[in-house]
């Protein structure tokens, strides 16, 4: 008899354990796909009115791919828009395609965001005086054109620098220029753009990946550190757009155009601090969360096969950024 009803206590103990377990994942997944559904296609239908945030929006990296997707959408709903990057010529002419088009006032600020400390003295002095609403840390480069070990570029040192004052310094540096404004009209929404490759450690992407995994923490601290005083603090992860840095890959169902995804992205503003931007990378980044997690990832073996596939792939990728630095030229 004791042994019987040892059984069924042990039995009783196991089926509570299994029941708390399928309801605590079914109570998840549940959970999950409202958040996904709430935030990718409610926000098709109801979004925030971005100009209760401010009069201007402040765009870096704002003369193509995502930052330009950004600015005219943006300018598109209502904003007045700051235009700050590289190039004179760019900025002039999208500024002038941007008050054309969408009747708003734009400014330019051109600057090199590679240069470090330098140049926020002048970009502060260029902002006085505006009332900043939403700031869009976009502006960042990669820290090779190609797949590549840490040290296989040239001039590394040199190249170090200069990613880490682009991808991280101007993240901060921006965010410290435009927060005291922010804070004390008690508003304000601040995008910083980090990556897919945040998600998990990216072996022959090393720099690029834990640049954006800094942009990822630095955006969600903030936000805790704000958002009871009115600022959110928003972090978008994308996966591949079509942009200059993934070589104007072809558009397709896995591939977003730059501006359909900051049309998408801006749309889940005030339903999460934490975006893939669109529906399309969400299922991505799901799916390859699960078959192609970061223990697989830092594998000898898929290193190895990393390693043959970059040698594989690189003419193609040397002769798409040839292609594209004769277009810019």
């Amino acid at each position: 008899m004791g042994d019987i009803a040892g059984c069924s206590c042990c039995s009783l103990v196991l089926c509570i354990i299994g029941f708390v377990t399928v309801a605590y994942y079914l109570l998840r997944w549940s959970w999950q796909c409202w958040h996904g559904f709430k935030v990718y296609m409610l926000s098709e239908i109801w979004q925030t009115d971005l100009r209760t945030f401010g009069q201007w929006a402040v765009v870096t990296g704002a003369t193509s791919g995502i930052g330009r997707g950004y600015a005219e959408e943006l300018a598109k709903r209502g904003l007045d828009i700051v235009l700050i990057s590289r190039s004179e010529d760019k900025l002039r002419r999208v500024a002038k395609e941007i008050e054309s088009k969408y009747k708003r006032q734009t400014r330019v600020i051109q600057t090199d965001f590679t240069e470090g400390h330098s140049i926020y003295p002048a970009i502060a002095q260029q902002l006085e005086g505006l009332e900043i609403g939403i700031l869009v840390n976009n502006v960042g480069m990669n820290y090779t054109g190609t797949l590549a070990n840490f040290l296989d570029v040239p001039d590394p040192d040199q190249r170090i620098t200069q990613l880490i004052n682009c991808n991280t310094l101007s993240i901060t540096q921006m965010s410290r220029l435009v927060l005291p404004g922010m804070l004390e009209r008690e508003k304000g929404l601040i995008i910083n753009i980090s990556s897919e490759s945040a998600s998990q450690p990216q072996p022959m992407q090393s720099m690029y990946s834990a640049s954006k995994i800094f942009v990822t923490y630095f955006s969600r601290c903030l936000n805790a550190e704000y958002r009871s005083k009115g600022i959110t603090v928003q972090c978008v992860a994308p996966l591949v757009v079509s942009t200059n840095m993934t070589y104007n890959i072809s558009v397709n169902p896995l591939v977003k155009s730059a501006a359909s995804f900051a049309r998408d992205a801006l749309n889940t503003v005030g339903y999460t601090t934490y975006t893939c931007g669109c529906l399309t990378h969400a299922l991505q980044h799901f799916v390859l969360s699960i078959f192609f997690p970061g223990w697989l990832r830092l594998s000898s073996f898929c290193v190895q096969h990393l390693v043959k596939y970059a040698q594989f792939i690189e003419p193609d990728l040397r002769a798409r950024m040839a292609e594209i630095k004769n277009k810019q030229d």
